[in-house]
């Protein structure tokens, strides 16, 4: 008796054991859309669900429903479900019904490359789509955007959108998502945020308004505070009143399409209009879309006598005058 007693405790344990975990989050960082058709089973839910890496156990969900009387609450629709989400929290985003729109952040800094490769990590259409939209959808509607640089569009290096796809939270309904129709709504966006919000901004700058982007989009990727934008803004367009090299690392990395690691002196010899450590003046367009901050540091630079800067390895900026003083803080800070 004593041993079946045993037997039966040991079973209940494995299964809560089970259960528990059959329960929790797989875990992760992916999005995806999932249709929950009307008329669909739990287990069938479950099925789709387990399917999609987004659940553990399609039985351990089909469980926790009956024992909850969620059978018959879950509502159709499309629904952006996150694997960091336990089954209860699922259960509840399906009862709930309000799972259609899916929140896409766009970060400042990011290029529509990272743009088409995070709203297709969200489940939205296919990769690429994005880019090709930015490429060939008609914009032309919208006065800002200039139009298309044919030699960069040629060799790949940007749409005419790059830079101007405002930074900023979207919800997209992942039932009627069209490429076009969402980067329609970032445009609107920075029509609202940028060229009404800044008009007065914008004309007294007295610079034409592509320059203004393209130089905020160099602020974006070159700093990492708010307070340095004004100063490293002074700094560039210092060098760009005088025709010197804006030597700008950021627009080599576009250019080649390497946002990371080490850049070879081949990387930095690379014969491009965006290499700024070749050419001077200003790459033909924006790198990336700069947030509001990098934008009105380019609009408003902060008058500075000093041409060179760097960050350490603790990520604090030196200024210098001269490059004898920025060759003296590249010995003392990048060593």
């Amino acid at each position: 008796m004593k041993k079946l007693l045993v037997v039966v405790l040991l079973v209940c344990a494995i299964g809560f054991v089970w259960y528990k975990r059959g329960v929790s989050a797989v875990g992760g960082t992916a999005t995806k859309a999932i249709t929950v058709e009307s008329g669909m089973s739990v287990a069938q839910i479950a099925a789709k669900l387990e399917e999609a890496d987004l659940i553990r156990s399609d039985r351990a969900f089909a469980l926790y429903a009956r024992l909850h009387g969620k059978q018959g609450s879950l509502k159709a629709g499309t629904y952006a479900i996150q694997a960091s989400l336990s089954v209860p929290e699922i259960i509840e985003l399906i009862e709930s019904g309000k799972g259609n729109e899916i929140s896409i952040t766009i970060p400042e800094g990011f290029t529509i490359a990272d743009i088409d490769a995070l709203v297709a990590s969200k489940g939205l259409g296919e990769p690429g789509d994005i880019i090709h939209c930015a490429f060939t959808c008609d914009f032309s509607s919208y006065e800002f955007v200039p139009k298309a640089n044919v030699a960069a569009e040629e060799k790949g290096y940007a749409s005419k959108l790059e830079g101007y796809v405002f930074p900023d939270t979207y919800f997209v309904s992942s039932v009627d998502y069209v490429p076009k129709f969402f980067l329609e709504r970032t445009l609107n966006a920075f029509r609202s945020k940028v060229i009404n919000g800044l008009s007065a901004e914008i004309k007294a700058s007295g610079r034409p308004f592509d320059q203004i982007m393209t130089m905020a989009s160099l602020i974006e990727e070159e700093t990492i505070t708010a307070a340095e934008r004004p100063i490293v803004s002074g700094i560039l367009w210092n060098r760009f009143n005088i025709n010197m090299g804006l030597g700008v690392d950021a627009t080599v990395r576009y250019a080649l399409k390497k946002p990371t690691g080490a850049l070879t002196k081949t990387d930095l010899d690379v014969y491009s209009d965006y290499n700024t450590r070749k050419y001077t003046g200003l790459p033909p367009g924006p790198i990336a879309s700069p947030g509001l901050s990098s934008i009105k540091a380019a609009l408003k630079p902060e008058e500075t006598p000093y041409f060179y800067y760097l960050h350490d390895g603790d990520g604090q900026i030196h200024y210098a005058r001269t490059n004898d003083e920025h060759n003296a803080n590249k010995a003392q800070y990048l060593q």
